[in-house]
């Protein structure tokens, strides 16, 4: 069995991981906003369909990245919250 230390030590890492992974959800959530604007400057004017589906598309990817976010924050607090039970 691992020791207090050896727990702690390897919930770190995860979250260290976990980490990273946040500050990839925010990169990905720049350039998809990035790609929004360049798109909505791309297509002024125009009200064809798919237009509006790209549009919509890029929104609801970055609403899903967005809860993606989150949930790595209620995962963080688990853990510590472990962790400061050991």
């Amino acid at each position: 069995m691992a020791s207090v230390a050896e727990v702690r030590a390897a919930v770190d890492a995860a979250l260290q991981q976990v980490n990273e992974g946040q500050a990839a959800i925010q990169a990905a959530r720049e350039k998809l906003g990035e790609a929004q604007q360049s798109l909505a400057a791309a297509l002024d004017g125009s009200a064809h369909d798919a237009v509006g589906t790209a549009h919509a598309s890029l929104s609801q990817a970055d609403q899903q990245l967005e809860e993606c976010y989150t949930a790595t924050l209620v995962a963080v607090e688990a853990a510590q919250t472990y962790t400061a039970t050991l």
